[in-house]
């Protein structure tokens, strides 16, 4: 095996794959969100403001020129493949002149456009692992919503993001993140704050140990019945009373999205159950990040990181380190 030496933080695992030239198509959330380009965030979007003094915001394209600076100096010589962008909560507008118009009468250069969230990923496809038969290549990227942030403010007041890197699985565009690699509330008010935060982040992650911990869920399986069990749990742990919830480690995804594994554990062509109904770890945890494309551009990050931590917990009881709620 050949080893990639340009990264101090990783010297094993990763091995050079031959490069592309563009990011794939294939969306990596899907939800309500659209495809854009960052020329078009660039030439055609407004950018919001804080209202008390007119100053401009960190803009999406800010935040993910920023973060390919940032990514361009840590895997410097590297290939970087062109950001993949999916956009949702259009916030429209018109310019003064066509106030009196009605809408379907507007011409393109009289309406005004941005969009309240958006998440973006850049693959760095050189580096490329193997879990469960399945490639998967090095992805950084992050998630920007103007509502979580205070625009009646001044320039200044903090600014929200979700930063991570972690691995997208070639197979189905599903994400694989934790907890180590995932800022969920970076607060900056600046970009030169925001590149510092993801390079401190990208320098601090562990690729090998990441992949070594997703190679261990391939090594552990749920029976038919525990699988049932574990997803009859899911479904009743959003209906706990809150005292009960407490102690027992968190399920995000909706009940809408259980359904879709339930369904998936049948059909899917990638990870559905072996014949004997049997399904490995690997497989389970991607019906889950494969049912998260539905969420949300807010919660779709937070929920990979619980989608991850739900089935390692699952094997830590399978390995009888730990009790689970969701198993017992």
């Amino acid at each position: 095996m050949e080893y990639i030496e340009s990264i101090p933080w990783e010297e094993t695992v990763i091995v050079p794959k031959i490069v592309q030239n563009e990011s794939t198509d294939r969306p990596f959330i899907q939800a309500n969100t659209i495809p854009t380009t960052l020329q078009e965030l660039q030439n055609k979007h407004i950018i919001p403001v804080f209202i008390k003094d007119n100053e401009p915001v960190i803009s999406h394209n800010d935040f993910i020129e920023a973060t390919q600076e940032v990514v361009s100096n840590v895997f410097s010589g590297q290939q970087i493949l062109q950001p993949s962008i999916r956009l949702s909560h259009p916030v429209m507008g018109r310019i003064p002149d066509a106030k009196h118009k009605p809408a379907n009468q507007l011409q393109e250069h009289e309406k005004t456009l941005y969009y309240e969230r958006m998440a973006f990923i850049i693959e760095l496809p050189a580096y490329t692992a193997v879990v469960g038969g399945n490639m998967l290549s090095l992805t950084v990227g992050g998630v920007k919503a103007y509502n979580l942030d205070n625009l009646y403010s001044r320039k200044g007041a903090d600014e929200h993001f979700k930063v991570f890197i972690g691995f997208k699985n070639q197979v189905c565009t599903n994400l694989c993140i934790w907890t180590d690699g995932y800022q969920a509330d970076l607060k900056v008010n600046s970009i030169g704050q925001l590149q510092a935060c993801i390079q401190n982040l990208i320098e601090r992650y562990s690729a090998s140990y990441h992949l070594q911990q997703m190679e261990q869920l391939t090594q552990y399986s749920l029976t038919e019945k525990q699988f049932a069990q574990v997803i009859g749990r899911c479904r009743l742990y959003q209906h706990l009373p809150n005292h009960m919830r407490s102690n027992i480690p968190q399920m995000q995804l909706s009940d809408t999205q259980v359904g879709t594994v339930c369904k998936d554990y049948f059909r899917d062509e990638s990870f559905c159950k072996n014949e004997d109904g049997s399904i490995n770890l690997w497989s389970m945890y991607n019906l889950f990040t494969g049912a998260n494309k539905s969420s949300y551009l807010d919660s779709f990050l937070d929920r990979s990181v619980n989608a991850y931590a739900f089935v390692e917990q699952l094997r830590w009881a399978l390995e009888g380190k730990q009790h689970s709620w969701y198993l017992n």
